[in-house]
């Protein structure tokens, strides 16, 4: 049978390790999202988004962590919609002023924003910050050395942003264990390896050492490795220093592995890292990630397209946003804004 057939080619092409039949995974698209959502509507946006990036990441490979950073902490309050860009109003602060994102890079908004605005000269206001967010991360792990792979788009940006207290409760802080992430995640239907695997994120980028001195003073955690914490305390000389490390000592600006090596060697900056080496459901996963880098993508991006998926609004919910940090004004639907557009375009001729 053809099922047979398919079943010996797998069995054939692993005996010469080529991943070609586990490859395929992917986990459900939510209704409203597609894999060529903008094929027609916006035909260039892929290639202007990863074009204009590389120019970012040639003079900054900084910033790709944080552009990931920024889709997680978007995603994980309230869905991927937009939201952790939105400024302040009347009714309250942003999400972006809630202490987890108090650390986010201001460059990061700014390029969204930009992208935003190259986006709308070559195709017209059609995509949509929540997707340019989920589209820079993908590409901020692909131009740091990380695996390539497609993502589904058609997000809608969101209306409202959470308040403190929500962005606090989805946003475990780096000093939680294994366990309390392992939980908060569950809730957005994340198993532990989808919590070991985008806890690999932490593979690119800095922290700074208010996020981890707690593991530094006043006595240093029995966990950590000694000239490790040695080297952090040279770093951060008091518990509250501003100053900053990287997060992967190995390989801080490569997409890789290297961060679970670093866990095994009890070299994990935060609780919240080290903790997945020391937690019975996790430390079998970090094992094998950090002895099988492709492995480790493989569950990556599984895990990264769940993620990418959570709590999406599509079709007629919420808008296009105009400026990625303001809602848009009387929340003019896609279609007010095209009819808006077409009129301005016919007054200038």
């Amino acid at each position: 049978s053809a099922i047979f057939s398919f079943l010996l080619i797998c069995i054939f092409l692993s005996v010469y390790n080529i991943k070609v039949c586990e490859a395929q995974a992917k986990p459900p698209t939510a209704k409203g999202l597609s894999y060529n959502f903008y094929d027609k509507s916006c035909p260039k946006l892929k290639s202007i988004v990863r074009s204009e990036l590389k120019k970012v990441f040639n003079k900054d490979i900084a910033q790709a962590a944080g552009l990931l950073r920024l889709h997680f902490h978007d995603c994980f309050v309230q869905g991927c919609d937009g939201s952790v860009l939105l400024d302040g109003s009347a009714s309250g602060p942003g999400e972006k002023e809630a202490p987890p994102n108090l650390t986010l890079r201001p460059e990061a908004f700014k390029i969204i924003e930009n992208l935003r605005g190259l986006l709308e000269k070559s195709c017209g206001r059609v995509v949509s910050c929540s997707d340019i967010t989920a589209l820079t991360a993908r590409d901020a792990v692909f131009l740091s050395g990380g695996p390539d792979y497609e993502i589904p788009l058609g997000r809608r940006d969101g209306l409202t942003f959470a308040t403190r207290q929500v962005t606090l409760d989805n946003l475990p802080p780096p000093s939680s264990n294994a366990s309390t992430i392992l939980s908060s995640l569950a809730t957005k239907n994340l198993d532990p390896t989808d919590v070991v695997a985008l806890s690999g994120g932490h593979t690119i980028g800095i922290s700074h050492c208010g996020s981890f001195t707690n593991r530094l003073y006043p006595t240093q955690d029995p966990v950590m490795d000694k000239t490790f914490g040695n080297n952090l305390r040279r770093t951060c000389p008091a518990a509250n220093t501003d100053n900053t490390t990287v997060l992967d000592i190995r390989s801080p600006n490569t997409f890789d592995n290297k961060y679970y090596v670093d866990l095994m060697n009890r070299q994990g900056l935060f609780t919240s890292d080290q903790d997945l080496y020391t937690n019975t459901r996790t430390k079998g996963i970090v094992t094998d990630f950090a002895v099988n880098q492709s492995l480790f993508f493989d569950k990556f991006v599984f895990a990264m397209l769940k993620m990418g998926q959570l709590n999406v609004l599509t079709g007629n919910q919420g808008e296009i946003r105009a400026n990625c940090s303001v809602r848009n004004a009387n929340n003019k639907s896609l279609l007010t804004s095209v009819v808006q557009d077409v009129v301005e375009t016919l007054i200038e001729m």
